[in-house]
């Protein structure tokens, strides 16, 4: 076994990342000298606007668009929400159908919940057994009263990237308007709105070394959209409340840096990558990899160990300095199996035992080969005191399953 390491091996970098040194720099001086509001007209509060103004640019520039067609949020969840129901209010009297995907979000399927409620009918498209979701099957669910379609450009729990460019040629030819949830891709794959075919994408800087609770939405021009939040004139009258000066110039610096270095963090942290899958593959019996092979974020490892329970394997990472997740952070609390990996599906006795686990940037092989020398025994460990691993030993004639 490796030697346990000094500090904590950070393998969750999917549910948040550190924000880096020089984004924390160019927030700082927005906390205290350059506090103003910007909606303000005095020196200090056009210093904030200025801010504001260079953000957008920044922002637009990182993903193709125009400035104007940006929308600053609270992060990835405002985003969702208010693409789903800012197009399903704007557009009620054309039609009441949306179209998602079984595998998105809960930010998005629990805002489908809601509409369902409210009148609205939601498709569900299924996925195949990698998680991806065929792009006929969203054209053969378009009919005259869909209003939307959202379908994420990669899955937050197995890595799986969608084919949303040819989604959005679909979307396109049939007049829907398309949104795309794109909190786990950006600084991983190349963002061109106009290449993915997007009407509407959410962003989240706390996924790529920026700050928590800051996002954006794009929303092309002249897509109708009724704001959610009523209050002030910000963001051109489309997000109420005063704007999050500090956090916005974060996420501004955190995206600009992740387009500078997307090319040599892919390179970086899928070699990491492909180290870990190989690693459990080869030293571990009974293990299945999920998502894509190959069509997946270059930091995602998931995979199912079966006869045990992801949260016992956790908890023994944990022990031995290693934060590792069993799927989306927002439903870490849950006891039901993923709802993504049911999707694709994994039987829910096997999918209760997935492990999820994200580099970042700053991983090294050394963290790679610590976890490869101590998750074996972890497993084999907590499969010894398993039942149902007894049981198919027995099956098998003693064998490892």
């Amino acid at each position: 076994m490796e030697n346990k390491p000094d500090k904590v091996v950070y393998m969750d970098h999917s549910a948040t990342t550190a924000v880096h040194p020089k984004v924390l720099d160019a927030m700082l001086p927005y906390f205290s000298e350059r506090f103003g509001n910007a909606s303000s007209i005095y020196g200090l509060a056009r210093e904030a606007r200025r801010a504001l103004d260079q953000s957008r640019q920044t922002l637009a520039e990182g993903i193709g668009a125009k400035p104007e067609e940006i929308i600053f949020t609270s992060g990835g969840t405002e985003s969702d929400n208010l693409a789903l129901k800012g197009v399903a209010d704007a557009l009620r009297s054309k039609g009441n159908h949306i179209i998602t995907s079984a595998i998105e979000h809960h930010a998005i399927l629990h805002v489908c919940e809601y509409l369902s409620k409210r009148g609205y009918e939601i498709t569900y498209l299924p996925v195949d057994k990698h998680g991806i979701v065929d792009p006929d099957a969203v054209g053969r669910a378009i009919t005259e009263g869909t209003v939307l379609v959202s379908i994420m450009h990669a899955n937050n729990e197995v890595g799986t990237i969608e084919p949303i460019a040819e989604i959005g040629r679909i979307c396109k030819e049939r007049k829907v308007v398309f949104h795309s949830d794109g909190v786990q891709a950006v600084g991983k794959l190349p963002i061109k709105v106009d290449e993915l075919g997007v009407d509407l994408y959410s962003i989240s800087a706390h996924k790529f070394y920026g700050p928590k609770g800051v996002g954006a939405l794009y929303v092309r021009r002249r897509t109708p959209l009724i704001p959610q939040a009523q209050g002030g004139s910000q963001e051109r009258n489309r997000r109420a409340g005063t704007e999050n000066t500090a956090g916005i110039v974060g996420l501004a610096t955190a995206i600009a840096m992740a387009e500078e270095r997307r090319d040599d963090y892919n390179r970086k942290v899928g070699a990491l990558r492909d180290r870990l899958i190989a690693g459990i593959q080869e030293r571990i019996p009974s293990v299945c990899l999920n998502g894509h092979p190959t069509r997946r974020l270059s930091n995602n490892v998931n995979f199912c160990f079966q006869y045990v329970e992801g949260e016992s394997i956790l908890l023994n990472l944990d022990l031995m300095g290693v934060a590792a997740s069993s799927g989306s952070a927002c439903t870490s609390a849950s006891l039901e199996p993923s709802h993504v990996l049911l999707a694709m599906g994994v039987q829910p006795e096997i999918a209760h035992g997935s492990v999820r686990l994200t580099l970042g940037y700053d991983n090294t092989e050394q963290e790679v080969d610590y976890v490869l020398s101590i998750l074996p025994e972890i497993i084999e460990r907590l499969r010894s005191m398993s039942p149902l691993y007894s049981k198919a030993g027995a099956a098998a004639g003693g064998g490892n399953g």
